[in-house]
């Protein structure tokens, strides 16, 4: 065990070096309206913590002078995208400096020959999508956040989202990295090849390190050509155990992988549908739906990809089948299943959603383990998510009656329970979101021994501990920091 490390503090003469590397107005201080902004991400403001300041990086060269400084008067540095990550991996929970890679959103190249985009870290998701598409092109790395979230923080958790079933989460879509160290090297890993067997995949070790390794500064996408013609079926369950059982069922029927199989319980239907003004068929009577995505190269094609999937539903007891054949009926099924998180903050601004994964064949013991929760501590449990990989998000929320302080505390224990539960069957505490500071304890209670090597990577690569302490697993050999949540 080393002896406790101390941070550096945030010193005006800090301050103008910083600005003498990026320029004054891209320097954040003293300014508290400015750095509330940058005080929380998605996981709400229960987990809120302020920067001392705020760093606009433009390049790589300044994101390593940045680095350089920072090792150097041992400071903290915490990444940041567009913050909207669930787990808190972009909140600075012990101070020091924010480096934001916002202004960093180029599409540098879109190689039609090797087939690969070359991208920044502060790249919207969507943008990337839409860009590639106009060269005929598709980028199938697409979380539920495409619209908001960047590519960079999409690489730092390995985000996944609905069609993983298919193309793979974001990993599998990473030919390359470029990456600043903690000591300001830029180094480059992978690059526009597909295969290469030269020893540990340092690659991969940075896919999904959440900040805590490198920062990336330009990132290399693998591209497919656009998939064909889609469709997309809603599908009403009576119980939640015929829709799961359904799944391989329509994958097998189907012969081939369905873009997406998304499911979304009884709770959740009746708060999205009052969000979104809209209802769907067979409310009072299912307790579960899925939603496909099913492709093929015809019309044909595709007809027949999506009736056979269609009748293994409906042999498992669904209560109907019905597709969308127009993109406005496409778009009224994804928009209920998109606007899910966003119906729930509606009634409870401070929710906060966990995000397991099981086999597939243990989902419907997880959803009756939390429908127990919910009878045990008299709260609704919403539950959505991807059914065709187990990955499910129950979002407990507040009753009316507690404060937001006294519901942090429950729901926490509610997420840890369903957490650890998931952990036992087989499964993982986060499938798509993330570690962050969120769900440390939880990643060190169920996979001790990964945690043990995490530290001694972490340690290799970052002696100083700089980049972003405190995710992941707690600094046992370094600053440790029990964050206040915000009243």
């Amino acid at each position: 065990m080393h002896p406790m490390r101390e941070f550096g503090e945030v010193t005006p003469t800090l301050i103008e070096g910083l600005k003498g590397i990026v320029g004054e107005r891209n320097v954040l201080y003293e300014d508290a309206g400015q750095l509330e902004s940058y005080a929380s991400d998605e996981a709400g403001a229960l987990y809120a913590q302020t920067p001392e300041v705020v760093v606009k990086a433009s390049s790589s060269a300044e994101v390593s002078e940045v680095l350089k400084l920072a090792n150097l008067k041992r400071i903290p540095v915490t990444p940041r995208g567009a913050g909207s990550g669930l787990a808190g991996g972009a909140v600075p929970v012990v101070g020091g400096i924010v480096l934001s890679l916002e202004k960093m959103s180029r599409v540098l190249e879109v190689d039609k020959v090797n087939l690969v985009a070359v991208v920044e870290p502060g790249v919207v998701t969507n943008d990337l999508c839409r860009i590639v598409a106009e060269e005929g092109l598709f980028y199938a790395g697409y979380p539920m956040s495409v619209e908001s979230s960047f590519v960079g923080g999409n690489v730092a958790c390995n985000a996944g989202g609905a069609k993983v079933v298919k193309y793979g989460a974001t990993a599998a879509h990473v030919l390359g990295l470029e990456v600043v160290l903690a000591t300001g090297e830029i180094v480059q890993f992978g690059g526009k090849r597909r295969k290469d067997a030269s020893g540990y995949s340092l690659l991969r070790l940075f896919v999904g390190s959440e900040g805590t390794l490198g920062v990336f500064t330009k990132i290399t996408l693998s591209l497919i050509p656009e998939p064909g013609r889609v469709a997309d079926l809603l599908v009403p369950f009576r119980s939640v155990e015929e829709a799961i059982d359904a799944v391989p069922k329509l994958m097998i029927a189907s012969k081939g992988l369905p873009v997406a199989v998304e499911f979304i319980d009884r709770v959740s239907v009746k708060h999205c549908a009052a969000y979104v003004n809209t209802a769907l068929p067979f409310q009072s009577e299912a307790d579960a739906y899925l939603i496909l995505q099913l492709d093929g190269r015809s019309k044909s094609e595709l007809q027949d990809v999506y009736e056979a999937a269609g009748n293994a539903c409906l042999e498992n007891g669904a209560l109907e089948v019905l597709v969308a054949d127009n993109p406005f009926a496409s778009e009224r099924i994804w928009n209920m299943r998109r606007n899910w998180l966003e119906a729930l903050k509606a009634i409870d601004p401070y929710v906060s959603t966990g995000d397991f994964v099981v086999p597939v064949s243990e989902i419907p013991k997880m959803m009756a383990f939390i429908a127990g929760l919910s009878e045990e501590y008299e709260v609704d449990i919403p539950c959505a998510g991807h059914a065709a990989d187990g990955n499910i998000h129950p979002a407990p929320l507040r009753p009316d009656g507690i404060d937001s302080s006294q519901w942090k505390g429950v729901m926490e224990e509610i997420l840890e329970r369903i957490a650890v539960e998931a952990a036992g069957l087989g499964g993982a505490v986060s499938g798509e979101h993330g570690i962050g500071f969120v769900k440390r304890d939880l990643l060190e209670q169920t996979k001790p021994l990964e945690v043990a090597l995490m530290r001694r990577v972490k340690e290799a690569l970052d002696p100083n501990g700089i980049l972003n302490p405190g995710k992941l697993f707690r600094m046992s050999d370094a600053v440790d920091v029990e964050v206040i949540a915000a009243a």
